[in-house]
């Protein structure tokens, strides 16, 4: 049932009320399952209706639902059971012990017997738990008491409880609007019609007693009416009627799938309704009746979907359950009197040449200043647009002439021309896809830096291929295309294997947007008709066949968060388009206005920050906001822009790239993108960037063991030669500012490692404090960026919020502006269990939702699952022993945690089923890190014994382990922690230990890199990635911190204590725990062994944590070096401390 339809449900119950269908209105809570009607429970518990209690109840759970469920159900019988006792109606008692109780004996044997044995007894009350039970009224209070606590408490009753705020009479209000439309669509509309009845559509009659055609022929209307009137159904509205059948709306896709290849749809005009059991697939989220905009209604897919589930299931992030819904804090949500034309990316900061007409651009999506680019002449090419550095080049050419059809090679040798159509990069950026004017697909593995390797080559389409994009069905990362042979095409990213393929276009499909919701997967397409389409992943044929706006070119896209879709298209006579849709009716919701009355190309558009929409049109940057059909602002880019540019946001949309019509690009930017361009503004392409630096950046550490092996040192005029031979092209190359080698001699003569000593040096601030923490134990970043949770070791947990304002308008976290020590209005503390021993003996561990909803914390006791807006505990499970010591989510199931326990083994726990799914048994002693691989279906595990293994989580097998390389001569202590973390490139991960940092291979389970502090320096206390991976923070037990290079681990910065301590700090505070800012490379926060968390940041003219040592640091450096126990033979930087 869509959300519509769910809404339309809560009207009914509410004119049900209204007119006294009192039997009726309950009839509907209990068969729709959405409102339970507490007040009308309490009646039939206080009248003694026991079946019609038990029969409300089914329509919301069942007794073996969960253990609330159970003890509701329970506690109901037993009272029931209970009063037959009471009036001695023996053989009643001895029926509803059979019937009704006897059920409870599998889950609790002795206490059926105990409760069988009343029967015994002249009076029950002679047992002593039942000695106060008074009269049946007080019982039935009471007991009434204890089942309002459970059903509150009950995760399936959650959201169910609060009937919605409805102004009065609100279905008859909506109906009289409708009347009321259909009066102005009449053709001779009449004053005070008369309007008889609601089973056909009203229409004034025609002077001659004609009848005029009903607007429901025409079930989607098109623009959104001005003020004082509405637009006439013209020739260009959007979505006019077909010929035959009229659409069914995308919020029924799922029901009833068609068993032909394009199947008719129900003629049904499209409207609140949909067929029986339909899915409402694609559902626009309501403006929920609260402040917190991250708190939606439930639809009731998932309210069906969490009835019949065990306890406090956590589902995906797409589909929460209700009882844990997504959380936003106070002064974070995007209100838009908070936005200012200043957050939009206006300013010029970047021309660059290309060489040849841009076509398609994309933002890498985590390196944000990483632009793919590509031409009408075939090329792509890589740029750092911050350091204004083409990276590479490549020129099209098919790279296994064997492979590809026999009609592509004839297209070739008759016109080599080919053109790219669209550049994308994979969701993680570890591959990119290129689509061509002519047949070929290519796919490019990404290393990091100017390393692309040649991944894929598929022959995908007979003709062009118009589109491509990434997308994951069942898990599964593949490519999909669509070209000119009217097809859609689904390719396994890893292989090339085709795996679907989608006809029922009936001309050369435009483009592809493949998207999930609730779980589902999709793609909609369109063709160069104006046809709209959706498919599933299952053969089955179009869900949908629409006509797009313009009846032409359009492309679709949705929201940065995925609940709005938008579409932009330019129809044959220049008439271009941007509309927001109703997904749950398949209608246009709303229609920008600005554009001009014919544009000189296809229009292209772009969304970003869930707020903006940008397009590219009459040489002009043209900007909405997503809310106000209006033309918000323009910019021509200080000129030279062609008729309608390329545009592409990167993924926080504080740059714009757009095309220019000198066969180059220029990239705009806010005041938080030209701060982040600037990181980049110095660096030099010389040759220590070449052997260090641009490794940094690779979002994969790959290319490391490349560097580590590198003697000696390369030109720029190498470089650039070696990208000519390679590629086979040398066209441009003039963008790549040529350096003198002697120059970057130079500079790798007088680097030095960036000390910072003093309080002016950097960013620090120390966070308000409670007084009942004691030293910090964990800490991380929420998600979003812009709040900070610690556990203490006394098992408190505190949380800082940064509010978004005038002074801090991204919300962010910072060591510019103080947070708040934030708790809700109940003033409760969010504290885990703890056991009879001192909790400081205990092993504190959490984990966060991916959507900083909750958390699951452990601090020696049971396992604790709080709500990060209420910090009330919503459950506790596991009690020890064994005691809970690390804590980490599946990426792919939040349902499923992998649970470190002190005795040694890993529980692999289903907390919607609660149940232990497997116990895994590798280590000797207690768990001390857990980290999954997104891509590889691995854990890492480690711990205290100083062993690390590799589990595959398919069927939870060992599949390698490997113990430590503790430097000789070093003795750890008996428990010393080992942590891991994975790289952004989910292949490698960083092994922590008080003895050293290493990175290490997963697959192999090999030491790549590996540094140890020298003999005489104060032990490693934590360590971490940056957001990006390219840094890694370290701290000492003697307070010190180091920042180095992941690459190569090789150290940039030391931060000594002065700078962040206070003077008069005693000489036993250190940081016993770091943690990355999850969008900011250079913010860190530490936790101290006094309580105290300190933020800290570079100074705003820096930007960054010292600078990029040589590839070998040469007399200057203040680092010795030492044989390593790495297996690529590298040195161990070892900083004097």
């Amino acid at each position: 049932m869509s959300s519509l339809s769910r809404e339309l449900v809560f009207l009914i119950l509410q004119f049900l009320d209204e007119e006294k269908f009192k039997e009726t209105v309950h009839k509907l809570e209990q068969e729709s399952g959405f409102f339970f009607n507490m007040k009308y429970f309490e009646e039939a518990v206080h009248n003694g209706e026991w079946d019609e209690v038990e029969k409300y109840l089914s329509g919301f759970t069942k007794v073996d639902d969960n253990r609330y469920s159970m003890k509701i159900f329970f506690e109901i019988r037993k009272q029931k059971y209970l009063e037959a006792l009471d009036k001695h109606d023996r053989s009643k008692a001895v029926d509803i012990l059979v019937k009704d109780l006897k059920v409870f004996a599998s889950f609790n044997e002795e206490l059926f017997k105990e409760i069988t044995q009343l029967l015994t007894l002249e009076n029950f009350r002679e047992n002593e738990q039942l000695s106060k039970y008074g009269d049946t009224k007080s019982a039935r209070t009471i007991m009434l008491v204890e089942l309002k606590k459970l059903i509150e408490a009950n995760p399936l009753f959650r959201d169910k409880l609060q009937f919605p705020s409805l102004k009065s009479s609100r279905l008859r209000t909506l109906i009289n609007q409708s009347l009321n439309w259909q009066h102005q669509l009449c053709k001779n509309p009449r004053p005070n019609p008369d309007i008889k009845t609601l089973f056909v559509d009203h229409s004034c009659g025609q002077p001659n007693g004609a009848r005029a055609p009903s607007p429901a022929n025409n079930p989607l209307l098109g623009s959104m009416p001005k003020a004082g009137g509405f637009h006439p159904l013209t020739a260009h509205a959007p979505f006019q009627p077909a010929a035959a059948s009229v659409a069914a709306p995308l919020a029924s896709w799922m029901s009833n799938p068609p068993t032909v290849t394009h199947a008719g749809v129900s003629g049904a005009a499209i409207g609140l309704s949909a067929p029986g059991n339909s899915a409402a697939l694609l559902k626009h989220p309501r403006t929920p009746p609260t402040n917190n905009p991250a708190v939606d209604y439930h639809s009731s897919d998932s309210d069906h979907v969490s009835k019949r589930t065990r306890p406090i299931g956590i589902s995906d992030e797409v589909n929460l359950p209700v009882n844990i819904l997504p959380v936003s804090y106070p002064g974070q949500s995007h209100v838009q009197g908070l936005y200012t034309l200043d957050d939009l990316p206006k300013n010029v900061a970047r021309t660059l040449s290309q060489g040849s007409t841009v076509m398609s651009m994309d933002f890498h999506p985590t390196q944000q200043t990483i632009l793919l680019v590509g031409t009408n002449v075939g090329d792509i090419a890589l740029w750092e647009v911050g350091a204004r550095e083409r990276l590479v080049v490549k020129i099209f050419k098919v790279w296994d002439h064997g492979a590809v059809s026999m009609p592509l090679q004839a297209a070739l040798s008759k016109e080599p021309g080919v053109s790219v159509n669209r550049v994308i990069w994979s969701p993680d950026g570890s591959l990119f896809g290129v689509a061509y004017s002519r047949h070929i697909v290519h796919v490019y593995s990404y290393h990091g830096a100017d390393e692309i390797r040649q991944h894929l080559e598929i022959d995908a389409h007979a003709g062009g291929v118009n589109d491509l994009a990434f997308c994951h069905p069942n898990k599964q990362l593949c490519v999909v295309t669509c070209g000119d042979d009217k097809t859609i095409k689904v390719w396994d990213a890893a292989t090339g294997a085709k795996q679907y393929c989608f006809e029922g276009h009936e001309a050369p499909v435009y483009s592809v947007c493949p998207h999930y919701k609730e779980n589902i997967q999709f793609i909609f397409s369109t063709a160069v008709d104006g046809k709209i389409k959706a498919w599933l992943y299952d053969n089955m044929g179009s869900r949908v066949d629409y006509d797009a706006p313009g009846h032409w070119c359009t492309t679709m896209a949705y929201s940065a968060d995925g609940s709005r879709l938008f579409s932009c298209g330019t129809s044959k006579e220049g008439e271009s388009y941007i509309v927001e849709w109703n997904e749950s009716e398949g209608a246009v919701k709303r229609t920008y206005q600005g554009f001009r009355k014919r544009s000189l190309g296809v229009v292209q558009f772009d969304t970003t920050r869930n707020r903006f929409l940008a397009a590219g049109d009459e040489y002009l940057i043209k900007f909405w906001d997503m809310d106000n059909v209006n033309l918000l602002t323009t910019t021509d880019a200080e000129a030279g822009l062609p008729a309608s540019p390329r545009i592409r946001f990167n993924k926080e949309g504080t740059l714009l790239a757009v095309s220019s019509s000198d066969n180059g690009f220029k990239v705009l930017a806010n005041a938080d993108g030209l701060r982040l361009l600037r990181t980049f503004e110095n660096r030099s392409f010389d040759a220590s960037r070449v052997a260090s630096e641009a490794v940094a950046k690779a979002p994969g550490i790959n290319a490391m063991i490349v560097v580590s092996s590198s003697g000696g040192t390369s030109t720029t005029a190498d470089r650039a030669t070696a990208v000519v031979a390679t590629n086979g092209d040398s066209r441009n190359l003039g963008d790549v500012k040529a350096r003198v080698a002697d120059d970057s001699l130079d500079k790798s003569k007088i680097w030095k490692l960036t000390e910072i000593s003093e309080p002016t040096q950097c960013r620090s601030l120390r966070l308000p404090e409670n007084l009942r923490a004691s030293k910090i134990s964990r800490l991380i970043y929420t998600n979003s960026g812009i709040a900070l949770l610690a556990l203490a070791s006394n098992a408190f947990h505190l949380l800082w919020k940064w509010q978004r304002n005038e002074r801090n308008t991204s919300g962010k976290a910072t060591a510019s502006i103080p947070p708040q020590l934030w708790q809700p209005p109940s003033g409760i503390m969010m504290t885990n269990d703890v056991t009879d021993t001192n909790p400081e003996e205990a092993v504190p561990c959490f984990a966060l939702s991916k959507n900083d909803s909750y958390v699951m914390s452990a601090s020696g006791g049971k396992i604790s699952l709080f709500n990060m807006m209420t910090f009330k505990t919503m459950t506790t499970f596991m009690p020890p022993p064994p005691a809970a010591t690390f804590l980490a989510f599946h990426p792919q199931d939040n349902n499923i945690i992998a649970i470190g326990m002190d005795d040694s083994t890993i529980q692999i726990y289903n907390v919607r089923v609660d149940e232990v799914k497997s116990k895994l048994k590798g280590h000797s002693k207690r768990i001390t890190g857990l980290a999954f691989s997104n891509s590889l279906n691995v854990l890492v595990s480690s711990g205290a014994d100083a062993q690390i293994c590799v589990w595959g989580t398919d069927g939870w097998e060992k599949q390698r382990s490997r113990s430590l390389q503790v430097p000789a001569g070093r003795t750890p202590a008996p428990l010393a922690e080992t942590r891991v973390q994975f790289h952004q490139d989910q292949t490698h991960f960083l092994v922590v230990h008080e003895t050293q940092i290493a990175i290490y291979e997963t697959t192999k389970l090999e030491c790549v890199k590996q540094w140890i502090p020298r003999e005489s320096s104060a032990p490693i206390s934590h360590a971490t990635f940056s957001c990006d991976s390219q840094l890694v923070y370290v701290t000492f037990v003697d307070s010190a911190i180091c920042v180095f290079n992941a690459a190569n681990l090789r150290l940039r910065c030391r931060i000594n204590p002065a700078a962040y301590l206070s003077a008069n700090a005693s000489s036993t505070v250190y940081p016993l725990v770091i943690a990355a800012h999850p969008s900011e490379p250079s913010q860190f926060a530490v936790g101290l062994t006094d309580g105290g968390v300190h933020v800290l940041e570079p100074l705003e003219s820096e930007g960054k944590w010292g600078s990029n040592p040589p590839a070998e640091n040469g007399s200057a450096s203040t680092m010795s070096a030492a044989p390593s126990a790495a297996a690529t033979g590298s040195t161990i930087d070892q900083p004097q401390r």
